[in-house]
């Protein structure tokens, strides 16, 4: 869930940024003198930077407020992004952060009559309340055509509610990577994995040379929805992907009982688990990550999306890219899945300065400002990765933007906070549940409907 990483985030900024794991100038998924970090190697570096400054209207005199979530090093980060448009158009951006609370300062704000212009928002559900109650502005053609230029249209789809475009999805994060300790892999004599059978090989190979393989932070929920939708995504495909997040289909679905026997031949075998099940469920995220990355290591590898980044530089000596690398979320299908979320930039003013900013946050050039920096993952498929300011931070990129329609939006964040976003109830229990008895298919299945149907009202 986005909330609760809300710190873990922040700190990926400092991470990533001093990581020094490469000069980003090699765009395969292999650092510099090292071997691969898992996935397929690839020769892209992002697309073109699309040439030119964004021509953007005088705007002299204007002030737009800003609202986000972001505070400390990404609050300086993005106030370094709009400078630029400052200095071209002649306004000041007003910047207002929110904490993570966006949602109770804005409520509030909006029913007043006095939101701001422009604000990130971190989860589409939020951005279509907003949108279906007539706060949101939908964007002008020209910031329409910026979009379709710079982004695969999953999205567009993203920023679209009722067909009508309202949002500009300026940061990204990809939640399908695993982390693993490199000496780990290499006294075990094992490979980066590539599908689902060779991710449960290697950590039985793991085990049998007397390594602790995968450390789950099962004592929070949300880590147990994302290896659910990454396995779910890969093995049944986006469009039942699209129907479970929408509740189309029931948790009682055959595509449902698949993912969950595929994820009991990881949980269901507590060797293969660090600290076996009971460990596994006493287990919080951070420590999960701490865990293999500890000297000596209590596991090899664990899986969590990008920011565990900013975990293995805050809590562990660590190097990123020497001692620490990550591969893609191993392949359950026919292609690996990307699971991940970011902020939205949304409107709630229609006036020149909102559209023409949202039109510039479009663009390569603002989000390549970030980037530069550090600790920012842009889903613009225009921004080179050459600009990633290490090779790990690049990798994870090309990993997002080679996902291109196939990516999805995390489920639980997309579902009723009380199915997807509450602690000790609904999915976050009944995934837990399952972790402490993997036999039971269909009991989780079962409870995992009958949280749905009454959360989604049907």
């Amino acid at each position: 869930m986005r909330r609760a990483l809300r710190v873990t985030v922040v700190m990926t900024g400092l991470a990533l940024a001093a990581a020094g794991c490469g000069s980003g100038g090699n765009n395969t998924n292999t650092p510099p003198g090292s071997g691969a970090t898992g996935g397929a190697s690839g020769g892209s570096t992002g697309g073109s930077t699309g040439g030119g400054t964004v021509a953007l209207p005088k705007l002299d005199g204007q002030t737009l407020e800003v609202a986000a979530v972001w505070t400390g090093d990404e609050q300086k980060n993005f106030l370094q992004v709009v400078k630029p448009f400052e200095e071209q158009t002649g306004a000041t951006i007003k910047y207002t952060s929110t904490g993570d609370q966006i949602a109770s300062v804005l409520t509030p704000r909006v029913k007043g009559g006095s939101p701001p212009d422009v604000a990130f928002l971190p989860q589409p559900g939020l951005m279509a309340q907003f949108a279906q109650s007539g706060a949101l502005k939908p964007v002008t053609n020209e910031v329409s055509s910026a979009v379709d230029q710079n982004y695969a249209p999953v999205w567009k789809d993203l920023g679209t509610i009722d067909g009508k475009l309202y949002g500009v999805w300026f940061k990204a994060s990809n939640k399908s990577t695993v982390w693993y300790n490199v000496k780990s892999f290499s006294d075990a004599g094992v490979q980066p994995p590539k599908t689902w059978d060779e991710f449960i090989k290697a950590a039985q190979t793991l085990s049998d040379a007397g390594q602790e393989p995968v450390a789950i932070g099962g004592a929070d929920g949300w880590t147990l929805t994302d290896w659910f939708e990454n396995v779910y995504l890969s093995q049944a495909g986006p469009d039942m992907y699209d129907k479970l997040t929408k509740h189309e289909i029931k948790w009682t679905d055959d595509s449902v009982k698949k993912a969950l026997e595929t994820l009991a031949q990881l949980w269901g075998d507590p060797k293969l688990l660090a600290g076996g099940t009971s460990g596994s469920l006493q287990t919080d995220f951070p420590t999960s990550v701490t865990k293999v990355f500890s000297n000596p290591p209590k596991a090899a590898m664990v899986y969590e999306g990008d920011f565990v980044a900013g975990v293995i530089t805050s809590s562990t000596k660590a190097k990123l890219g020497t001692d620490a690398k990550f591969f893609p979320f191993p392949a359950v299908g026919d292609k690996p899945a990307v699971v991940g979320g970011g902020d939205v930039a949304v409107a709630f003013k229609d006036n020149p300065g909102a559209m023409a900013l949202l039109q510039y946050l479009a663009s390569p050039q603002a989000a390549e400002i970030w980037v530069k920096a550090g600790g920012f993952t842009s889903p613009n498929k225009n921004v080179s990765f050459d600009a990633y300011p290490d090779q790990i931070s690049s990798d994870v990129a090309k990993s997002l933007i080679d996902a291109g329609d196939s990516f999805r939006f995390d489920m639980s964040d997309q579902a009723p906070s009380a199915f997807g976003g509450t602690k000790g109830a609904g999915e976050w229990k009944d995934l837990a549940d399952f972790l402490r008895n993997p036999k039971d298919v269909q009991g989780a299945m079962q409870a995992l409907e009958a949280d749905a149907a009454k959360a989604y009202g049907k």
